[in-house]
């Protein structure tokens, strides 16, 4: 079974360049900004993965992040945000507030890749070494 990767982003053109970049691996979800993505997970539907933009309307990626963190059911799904800030006190920012990595656009795809698997990797670790407590 393929892994469920749910992009946010409220650019039409990354978000369709993401979908092109990772449907022949994941199956993907694409919406416009946070509030939609809250609201199709709601709906019992869950991602195994994020891929979140920063700078949205509606609910930006760190009040979504957020939100993600301070649940129960949603807390543990990997993060992984994108922005067009180039700068450490961005991915400093990400970090400390709890996603999983931190990628600039315009990024690399072989990076953005490599950054979806090791987190995919690392929840799959975490989620094994739990169940085995």
């Amino acid at each position: 079974m393929r892994k469920r990767v749910l992009i946010i982003e409220d650019d039409y053109f990354v978000r369709t360049l993401l979908n092109f970049l990772l449907k022949e691996q994941y199956e993907v979800v694409s919406v416009e900004n946070g509030h939609k993505g809250l609201i199709w997970m709601d709906k019992g539907n869950l991602p195994d993965l994020i891929l979140s933009d920063i700078d949205m309307p509606q609910l930006d990626g760190f009040d979504l992040l957020q939100q993600l963190r301070r649940s129960g059911y949603y807390r543990d799904i990997p993060v992984i945000m994108l922005t067009g800030f180039d700068d450490e006190a961005t991915r400093d920012r990400c970090l400390s507030a709890g996603a999983n990595g931190c990628l600039t656009k315009p990024f690399n795809p072989p990076d953005l890749l490599h950054a979806i698997t090791s987190a995919l990797s690392n929840q799959e670790s975490t989620t094994n070494y739990a169940q085995d407590k």
